[in-house]
């Protein structure tokens, strides 16, 4: 029996979900300390549900593709009018620096999970959904170029695929964060700062992260930390400043609707995703940077969140668990090739070069944290290498504007080209 649900009852179902993966995380300790997302929570235990349903009594649903579409482009749109290019300035070239070193792994990432899918006997396609999609995109990626995949490419399973994925790294990049970066400080000569026999060495140390420690860069670690790792804290908007914002969301919505339309059947055809993110990125610094546009962060951030998770809650709802039996197997292999890479290339490229200190131990465990799953796992990373030795306000600084929105306006053109090549 096909049962097909009208937006209310998609809206209701998914904030049901919400609420369920709330309560699991609260009160399971694996979900709240390798930071599995609440829509992914209650989602997976939906997902079970509807398989359950499908296997036993025959039931398939059907929910609200518009609702589900609108809400994934308002959150591309958010990370987009929150990439205010001027922040550049205050990351300096360590900035610039990492987001190479952040870019260049993507392409590795890309070709390894290609190439590993092709000798496996499976789509290339799937290759990018065991690579970037997932992994550096992370769950709001691995269900946009999902959808993508599946309605332009015929890529049967590819949502399904990257939301499992997308777990898998948030777990893995988890647990090899910490671990790379302790190994990392041992060579450094470094010891827990509640016993380093040095005291001299310790002062030096911490006077040396003084230098990243103004004001502005103060505000601009917390505002980020703020804004984009911490979605449960209490933000200070207005009607008047979150009516702004959905103008200005309108806007890139509209962007992306008209650009959609224009590139079709040509060079620069686009998702639509990928164009409203552009269209936040060109909305936020026009303002800014011509007009002197006082931007609401804060109000962005709420929306974007919202949609996010609504976004994440309706997409798990429509997974096809089945799709998953036959690739099982190939999957695992190619994520366990992918972990290793992660390790490899955070111990010997990111730590080299972001400098071989302190500093660039603790962003070799921030970029194990966003290059498998998200930057919240990266900020957990980080702070659990600083709780231990010393406080680094370089990568706190750098971290989250890398891993909250430079990374996936990097991770969309880097994916758009790999689509783009004759072999895939």
């Amino acid at each position: 029996m096909e049962i097909t649900l009208n937006g209310y009852y998609t809206l209701i179902l998914a904030t049901l979900v919400l609420l369920l993966g709330r309560f699991l995380v609260k009160r399971i300790k694996f979900l709240e300390d390798f930071n599995i997302p609440e829509p992914v929570a209650g989602g997976l235990v939906a997902a079970i549900v509807v398989y359950i349903l499908n296997i036993v009594w025959g039931y398939s649903f059907n929910f609200h593709q518009g609702l589900q579409t609108a809400t994934m482009l308002m959150f591309f749109a958010s990370i987009g009018l929150s990439a205010d290019f001027s922040r550049l300035k205050a990351g300096g070239s360590p900035l610039m620096i990492f987001t190479i070193v952040v870019s260049v792994f993507i392409i590795l990432q890309d070709v390894v999970g290609v190439a590993m899918a092709s000798v496996l006997g499976l789509d290339p396609l799937l290759g990018l959904v065991t690579g970037s999609i997932a992994l550096t995109g992370g769950h709001g990626t691995a269900g946009a170029w999902g959808i993508t995949l599946e309605e332009q490419y015929g890529v049967v399973g590819a949502t399904t695929l990257g939301i499992a994925v997308a777990t898998y790294g948030l777990v893995a990049g988890g647990v090899i964060g910490g671990p790379v970066a302790r190994h990392l400080i041992k060579k450094l000569g470094l010891k827990p700062a509640a016993a380093n026999p040095n005291p001299s060495e310790v002062e030096r140390l911490a006077g040396e992260q003084s230098l990243y420690s103004t004001k502005h860069n103060e505000e601009e670690v917390h505002g980020n930390k703020e804004m984009f790792e911490k979605p449960d804290n209490i933000r200070l908007i207005t009607a008047s400043s979150t009516i702004e914002s959905l103008a200005l969301f309108a806007a890139a919505l509209a962007f992306a609707d008209i650009m959609t339309l224009l590139a079709q059947d040509t060079w620069f055809e686009l998702p639509t995703f990928v164009w409203a993110l552009a269209g936040g990125v060109i909305l936020r610094n026009t303002l800014t940077m011509v007009f002197n546009f006082d931007m609401f962060d804060r109000a962005i951030d709420v929306i974007g969140n919202a949609s996010l998770s609504l976004f994440l809650a309706m997409a798990l709802l429509s997974l096809k668990l089945w799709q998953l039996t036959d690739l099982a197997g190939p999957v695992l292999i190619i994520l366990l090739v992918q972990t290793l890479l992660m390790i490899g290339y955070a111990y010997f490229i990111t730590f080299k070069v972001m400098g071989k200190d302190y500093d660039a131990a603790v962003l070799s465990a921030g970029h194990c944290g966003f290059g498998m799953g998200a930057t919240p796992t990266a900020i957990a990373n980080m702070q659990a290498v600083t709780d231990r030795y010393l406080p680094s306000h370089k990568a706190f600084l750098i971290v989250p504007m890398v891993g909250a929105f430079f990374v996936d306006i990097v991770n969309a053109t880097i994916l758009q080209i790999f689509t783009k090549l004759p072999f895939m």
